[in-house]
């Protein structure tokens, strides 16, 4: 019997026996590890080539097919795996949509998308409909019902869909989780983080130009600037605060009131490259340089969201963990405990509590993450996915996850649109986030 057939037939038996979604996140057929494990990479330009790069590194996987409408791409990609000592996989080049003819193959179990962010909704949806565990680059939907799209077809179909959102393993927020389940911070009330990142270079070319004819995310990126006002980037800084604050898990996030400011870097850098005529300079751009947002929760504390990429800025996430007991801030990475830092209200280094306090799945897998991109959180991120896909288990993000962090962004663009009004979130969850214990980082979750 096929794999998706006894899915299928899983989610059937489970429903009738009363034992269906409405308890368990999802049904999954848990199965015996593979020696292989068969990926597919949809979208292989510089994030899916990073992507298919970890993962030749193992030697658990073959990568059976690689899909990208750029077929210079897709044959930089195919070169890796012949390079790799790996048998050659089938391209699909054929358009837009001919991830589709990839999905229908029978000898996938994992697919890594890394496209355009419209893209992610109808690919995964996809992919999940073929029974193929979806491993989806952030933010996963653009739109409220884009993320009800993608939680409902992984309900409907039992197939997991992770986010894979890489700054959840960074190893200094990964740290303070730790410390955070241990108590160090009293009881937790307010965190800060973002994305504040200076995109210049990348959402414009070295002519000011985007669109067709230029190189990476200036071709489809910087159209969301245009068309939208919110905060387009949330998931890398909300991720990790979600899982200090137990979000989906016991908590979750229930409003959001944002505001932007005007306007004005990608213009300003337009006419600083190619003059006050440049064709763009005349682009009106909706959205604002800075978009602020703060949440509340379930369990009355705040989140402070802030992002900024439209502006000349040195890299910060803005990361600051406040409980009642003290608190850490990212921005000269120094921390304040009450009782155990030597001088009263005085910053101290982190570094000596970031040593002590190292998240054991660091500890563990050091060597293996050091070198794997992103400072190693790559490297977590992939093993996770694959992982549970060895082991025929749920993700340690799911699409609940996905769809609570990625529905910030059009949840933002409603406030500011609304004057800064408050927006309610959905519950993705259906309320079973108050029944759900954290799992994030266990080390026996984490394989």
């Amino acid at each position: 019997m096929s794999k998706k057939i006894s899915r299928k037939d899983f989610i059937k038996t489970s429903t009738v026996a009363g034992v269906g979604l409405s308890v368990l996140p999802f049904n999954i057929v848990k199965g015996k590890d593979k020696s292989k494990v068969r990926l597919g990479f949809i979208g292989v330009g510089g994030r899916g080539r990073s992507h298919l790069a970890g993962a030749l590194a193992r030697d658990d996987i073959s990568v059976r097919a690689i899909c990208d409408i750029n077929k210079e791409n897709a044959a930089k990609a195919q070169k890796m795996v012949r390079d790799a000592g790996m048998d050659e996989p089938e391209l699909y080049t054929r358009g837009e949509t001919d991830f589709r003819r990839m999905l229908k193959r029978d000898d996938l179990d994992g697919v890594f998308i890394a496209t355009p962010w419209l893209w992610h909704v109808p690919m995964a949806v996809a992919a999940m409909e073929a029974g193929v565990y979806t491993g989806l680059e952030v933010p996963i939907a653009t739109t409220v019902d884009g993320c009800w799209e993608l939680v409902e077809a992984s309900e409907r179909t039992g197939v997991p869909c992770m986010m894979l959102e890489n700054v959840c393993y960074r190893r200094d927020v990964m740290a303070i989780l730790n410390m955070v389940r241990k108590g160090m911070f009293g009881e937790m009330t307010h965190a800060r983080c973002g994305y504040q990142h200076n995109l210049l270079p990348v959402l414009l070319d070295e002519n000011g130009n985007f669109g067709p004819g230029t190189v990476g995310e200036s071709e489809w990126r910087t159209y969301h600037h245009i068309n939208r006002n919110g905060d387009l980037y949330p998931t890398h800084g909300i991720g990790p605060v979600a899982h200090w604050l137990d979000i989906n898990k016991g908590n979750r996030f229930l409003k959001i009131s944002s505001h932007a400011t005007k306007a004005e870097g990608l213009h300003k850098r337009i006419v600083e490259l190619g003059g006050i005529n440049h064709p763009n300079a005349s682009i009106e751009f909706k959205k604002g340089d800075v978009v602020t947002s703060t949440i509340t929760t379930a369990r009355d504390e705040t989140i402070i969201v802030t992002h900024n990429t439209s502006s000349v800025r040195p890299y910060s996430l803005g990361f600051r963990c406040q409980g009642t007991k003290g608190l850490w801030q990212v921005d000269g990475n120094t921390i304040y405990l009450d009782g155990v830092s030597e001088k009263h209200d005085q910053w101290e280094p982190f570094e000596p509590y970031q040593e002590k306090y190292d998240h054991p799945l660091w500890k563990k897998y050091h060597d293996e993450a050091v070198g794997s991109g992103h400072g190693g959180m790559d490297f977590f991120v992939r093993n996770a996915f694959i992982e549970a896909i060895k082991r025929q288990v749920n993700t340690p993000m799911d699409v609940y996850d996905g769809a609570a962090w990625s529905v910030i962004g059009p949840l933002s663009e409603a406030s500011i649109e609304q004057g800064g009004a408050t927006v309610s979130f959905p519950d993705f969850t259906d309320g079973r986030w108050m029944k759900r214990e954290p799992d994030f980082a266990l080390e026996s979750s984490e394989f």
